[in-house]
């Protein structure tokens, strides 16, 4: 295959109409200049892409960059065609991201300050900045422009995107999430979000220092994981709810085997003895798919101290529960809701999604015997994410499960836009201090504060 077909994916007798439809589908706001610098930067992309040796290695990025640039400044040099320093630097940089990289969105990826890419259609790119959503003046040439560089993302992983199958989620060589939709299920054009993760992993300190939690909630928090209770994060989207599950699994030793299960492997644990297994979607014929819930099963039978699931949203929270209650302590996963008790309801729904005729009260007896605690988190309205509520599944009380919180975010204020408050302690002791106290974790008897601090 030349390197034309492996790179562009377009046949050359293509080239001169998708330079047709380039020119035919500019937005009305586009200015004379910006069109002509469009086409003469397509021209020279098919031209260079068309004479590249096409036995390069096209994964040896630096080898590539400098084979594009020598070519580069041959055809403007042969072409004689004169743009000024910034210009040239500009329309280079531009071409290697189409080529080798992510197109127009590549600054963005390499830009730590920005944590979320929304891209609806080739004409419409949003970043999220420091929490703050803001438009950019970034476009791409086309609807197929920004196929290619889709199919460039989710291809190397085994998966695709068309018309039979026209949404799926992967991610970057980084780990960071990456979810794809198109027409016809996308009105407006080819639609992809990237939620980044960063490039150094957030610690525990910098969940402190960005006022996530505080450092008396970690130091509770880590005696929880050390202890091996069963920890339920909860949030809505964009809560923050896997960076928290990444900085509290750093706590398990490292001398146990966890078993990290995800839709797409984000998780990044630094612990020696760790196996990380990923759904598969179903192949063109509609076969071969490996659910979550599939691969929860099979994990019991590989030897698992901890099991971290990275999110259940279905069936697979019924062999997650089963596995908590059968001698896998201290596992760990997230969920989607609106708070601790919500947490509960959905995870109970979620149970029934598993086909199995069980009484209500049976789910929530297992309920209260499998999880342990719930760390909910939300993202304010200042754009800050922060764990509102650490609480204690209790037990039974009746057909009601009963809740507690250890920990509870007091707000007294807003101030110049940012939510002034506190993650402070309601002044109760857990019950399962005791299981901590007979494995040899000790917590300071202040952690839990006083009553009087909550109001």
């Amino acid at each position: 295959m030349s390197l034309l077909k492996r790179i562009e994916g377009t046949q050359p007798e293509e080239k001169a109409s998708r330079l047709e439809e380039l020119r035919t589908r500019q937005p009305a706001a586009m200015t004379q200049t910006e069109e002509t610098y469009r086409e003469l930067k397509a021209r020279i992309q098919d031209r260079l892409v068309s004479e590249m040796d096409e036995k390069l290695d096209i994964t040896k990025r630096e080898d590539v960059r400098r084979a594009i640039e020598e070519l580069y400044n041959s055809i403007l040099a042969q072409e004689n065609i004169i743009l000024s320093r910034t210009e040239r630097h500009r329309m280079f940089e531009q071409i290697v991201a189409d080529i080798i990289g992510y197109g127009p969105i590549e600054p963005f990826l390499a830009d730590p300050s920005i944590n979320e890419i929304m891209v609806n259609g080739p004409n419409a790119v949003y970043i999220e900045r420091r929490g703050r959503i803001e438009k950019t003046a970034v476009r791409f040439d086309d609807d197929e422009h920004l196929l290619r560089i889709i199919d460039r993302i989710v291809a190397p992983l085994g998966r695709r995107v068309d018309e039979a199958s026209p949404y799926v989620d992967a991610r970057l060589p980084d780990g960071s999430r990456v979810n794809a939709i198109i027409p016809p299920l996308a009105l407006n054009g080819p639609v992809l979000t990237i939620r980044k993760f960063a490039k150094i992993p957030i610690t525990a300190e910098n969940l402190v220092e960005y006022g996530t939690l505080t450092q008396e909630a970690l130091d509770f928090l880590k005696a929880c994981v050390l202890g091996r209770l069963n920890i339920l994060i909860s949030g809505g989207t964009g809560s923050g709810k896997t960076t928290t599950l990444n900085v509290l699994s750093a706590y398990i030793p490292n001398d146990e085997r966890i078993i990290t299960i995800e839709n797409a492997a984000e998780l990044q644990l630094r612990q020696e003895h760790v196996v990380t297994l990923e759904s598969r979607p179903p192949n063109i014929e509609g076969k071969g798919e490996v659910t979550i819930r599939d691969l929860v099963i099979n994990s019991l039978r590989m030897r698992p101290d901890r099991i971290i699931v990275g999110e259940v949203r279905g069936a697979e929270a019924l062999d997650m529960l089963q596995a908590m209650n059968t001698g896998h302590d201290g596992s760990m996963t997230t969920l989607h809701a609106n708070s601790p008790r919500d947490a509960l309801s959905r995870l109970e729904t979620m149970v029934l999604m598993a086909g199995m005729d069980l009484p209500h009260r049976a789910i929530r007896e297992q309920i209260a015997s499998a999880i342990d605690l719930i760390v909910h988190q939300e993202r304010m309205r200042d754009g800050v994410r922060r764990v509102v509520s650490i609480a204690e599944v209790v037990g039974m009380e009746g057909d009601t499960i009963v809740m507690q919180d250890i920990f509870r975010f007091q707000q007294v204020g807003v101030e110049d836009g940012k939510v002034i408050g506190r993650l402070r302690p309601t002044g109760i002791r857990p019950k399962f201090m005791e299981k901590l106290e007979a494995a040899n974790i000790r917590v300071p008897s202040d952690t839990f504060g006083v009553a009087k601090k909550i109001s």
